[in-house]
């Protein structure tokens, strides 16, 4: 198996918990495809660098990112563009979207026996118009629309399938998909949704209402959102807290379901209320 490696080495121990998967892996008979930017770091180790990202992308069979969510979630949407599956290594802090932690390098094994299942998980589909020009791209999590730091708080106008259905005033939208409903929008007051559901998730942030609710729509529903300033201002859209552009606040940004999916590599019997319990709690409450 031909599995690319891609660490956050800004994590701490993430040079140290790279190596020990590089061998790791390696002893189970597995070929290693890194970055050419990681050769000083693991040159003493049997792995074959490439110069084009896409290129090692194509040429693996699995990619493994070692990091915290961000990192497997920059992984995971490269990912989604070659239909690989990733497994997440966690060094971060909650890893909602890992598979293993540093101490369970043991369940690498059932790679090599084949001894796994592959979860596909929905993406959001985005189109906007930056600079004149319309632009789309593909989220795991979420995406948000915001107004800027010195902005007033706007209105916004959300659209339904082509009929607008609601208004919302406050600091923000976030548009979540069923992995993201345990990121940014669980903070802001929006429900947990099981990631094997297809849905789209609304939620406002700060909104200026008592009455206000995040709302969950079916996986067909096309998500227009609009935001109305009393006078000209900043709005920016941001998308997995990664990719941030400024968006013409007469403009929509449209969020849909995309056709691309992620595929998470599962090595474990565990589920995931299972895993927001171990994240979010002490591990013995139920939810």
């Amino acid at each position: 198996m031909k599995i690319a490696v891609l660490p956050n080495l800004s994590r701490a121990k993430a040079q140290y918990h790279t190596v020990r998967l590089i061998q790791r892996l390696r002893g189970l008979g597995s070929s290693i495809l890194m970055q050419s930017r990681y050769r000083d770091g693991f040159a003493n180790l049997d792995v074959s660098f490439y110069e084009d990202f896409n290129e090692m992308i194509r040429a693996c069979d699995l990619m493994v990112a070692l990091g915290g969510d961000g990192t497997i979630i920059h992984c995971a949407r490269h990912a989604a563009n070659f239909d690989k599956p990733v497994l997440g290594v966690n060094v971060g802090r909650l890893g909602f979207l890992a598979e293993l932690e540093t101490d369970e390098f043991d369940e690498l094994g059932k790679l090599a026996a084949g001894n796994y299942h592959i979860e596909d998980r929905m993406m959001l589909g985005i189109r906007y118009l930056e600079d004149g020009k319309v632009k789309t791209c593909a989220a795991l999590n979420d995406a948000v629309v915001s107004r800027g730091t010195l902005s007033p708080m706007p209105d916004f106008k959300v659209g339904f399938n082509g009929q607008t259905v609601c208004h919302y005033r406050g600091d923000g939208l976030i548009v979540a998909t069923p992995t993201g409903s345990t990121a940014y929008s669980l903070s802001a007051g929006g429900p947990i949704i099981d990631p094997q559901l297809a849905c789209i998730l609304l939620s406002p942030v700060c909104s200026h209402s008592l009455l206000t609710r995040p709302v969950v729509f079916g996986p067909d529903a096309r998500l227009s959102v609009r935001t109305c300033f009393r006078t000209k201002s900043e709005a920016f859209l941001t998308m997995d807290g990664e990719i941030s552009v400024p968006i013409d606040p007469a403009g929509e940004v449209e969020f849909y379901r995309s056709e691309k999916t992620v595929r998470i590599v599962r090595l474990k019997d565990h589920n995931f209320y299972e895993i927001v319990n171990q994240k979010l709690g002490d591990g013995r409450n139920e939810i």
